[in-house]
C-alpha cells in the first residue's frame, strides 16, 4: 500500500520495495518506488521506465545492485500507475519530478538509468540537475527528433515508424493511430524473444498493468519524444553510458551514437547482435560502470 513520503525513510527494509506518493511543486501526485538493494549506505539509481510501462524497478537487476551497494529508486512517469496525467509535458519536466522524489526521500546524490524511451528522461536529469547526478545510463534510448544529421527513422520496424510519425502529426493523429488496434510486429529480434522467455519476462509486470489503463499515457510519452525535449544533450557535463544493441529495430543503435558523439563525458558500448531487449541481459556491466564513476 502507498505511504506519505515523510514515512518512507524510517520504515526502508532491505529486500522489500516500498511504494511512496509524492506531491510534485504543482499538486500532481508521483508514485515511486524504494527497492531495498544495496545497504544502508548505498547511492541511490534513479529508473527511468520506458513506453509503456509502468515504474516498478527492475527486478532482474535487485542481485547486481545489491552486489554493487546500489538502491533503486523509481517511479510511475505521469499518467502510469499512480501518478497523475501531464498532458503536453516535455521531457525536461522529468527532471523536476525526479528532484520533488529524491528531495523527498533525503537523497543528495544520485545517478539516473533508462531504457528505451527512459533513456531521454534519464539524460535530462543529468542536464538539468547539476551536482545532483553524478553518472547517466542510457539503454536502447531515443535520440532528439529532428536532430542534426540524424536519420531518425532509419532503421525502425514499420510499426515502430509509424507509430512515431503519428505522434509527429499532433495528438490527434496519434489518438486516431492508437485508436485504429494496429497489431504489428513491434520489431523484437529473435534475441529479444529469448530475453522474454528468461528474467526480462519481467516485463510482463510492468507492460500489462500500463496497457490495461489505456493508451493515453503512451501518447504523452510518444508527443514528446518528437516534440523539442526543453534541453540539450550537448550541456551534460557528467559521466554518461550509452549501450544499445546494434540489431535493435524498435530503436536504431544510430541514436545513441548519435548522442554519443555529442555530452562531453560520454562512453559507447554496442552490442552488434542485440536487440532493443536482449540488450539488458548485459546491463549488471552498465551498474559496475555507475559505480565507478563514484570511487
Amino acid at each position: 500500500r502507498p505511504v506519505h513520503a515523510a514515512c518512507l525513510q524510517p520504515s526502508r527494509q532491505v529486500g522489500v520495495t516500498i511504494e511512496v506518493d509524492v506531491a510534485a511543486p504543482d499538486g500532481r501526485t508521483l508514485h515511486a518506488y524504494d527497492a531495498g538493494t544495496g545497504g544502508p549506505d548505498a547511492l541511490a539509481i534513479v529508473w527511468h521506465h520506458g513506453t509503456p510501462n509502468i515504474g516498478l524497478p527492475p527486478e532482474p537487476l535487485f542481485a547486481a545492485a545489491d552486489r554493487l551497494g546500489l538502491r533503486w529508486v523509481s517511479y510511475d512517469r505521469p499518467g502510469y500507475g499512480g501518478s497523475t496525467p501531464h498532458p503536453d509535458r516535455d521531457i525536461a519536466s522529468a527532471a523536476r519530478d525526479v528532484l520533488a522524489i529524491v528531495d523527498s526521500l533525503g537523497i543528495d546524490r544520485f545517478a539516473v538509468m533508462g531504457h528505451s524511451g527512459g533513456g531521454p528522461h534519464a539524460l535530462a536529469c543529468a542536464a538539468l540537475l547539476g551536482r545532483r547526478v553524478v553518472a547517466a545510463v542510457s539503454v536502447s534510448g531515443l535520440a532528439p527528433f529532428g536532430g542534426e544529421g540524424l536519420d531518425w527513422f532509419g532503421g525502425m520496424s514499420e510499426a515502430a515508424e509509424a507509430s512515431l510519425r503519428a505522434a509527429a502529426r499532433g495528438r490527434a493523429a496519434k489518438e486516431a493511430f492508437e485508436a485504429s488496434n494496429v497489431a504489428d510486429d513491434p520489431g523484437f529480434i529473435p534475441a529479444d524473444l529469448e530475453a522474454f522467455q528468461g528474467a526480462w519476462g519481467w516485463f510482463g509486470k510492468v507492460v500489462g498493468p500500463a496497457l490495461a489503463a489505456g493508451p493515453s499515457a503512451l501518447i504523452d510519452d510518444d508527443l514528446a519524444y518528437v516534440r523539442p525535449w526543453g534541453f540539450d544533450p550537448v550541456s551534460i557535463s557528467v559521466p554518461v553510458l550509452f549501450v544499445h544493441g546494434g540489431s535493435d529495430r524498435m530503436v536504431p543503435s544510430s541514436h545513441s551514437v548519435w548522442l554519443a558523439s555529442r555530452c562531453q563525458d560520454a562512453e559507447l558500448r554496442v552490442s552488434p547482435d542485440d536487440g532493443h531487449i536482449s540488450i539488458l541481459r548485459g546491463a549488471d556491466a552498465a551498474l559496475e560502470w555507475v559505480t565507478l564513476q563514484v570511487r
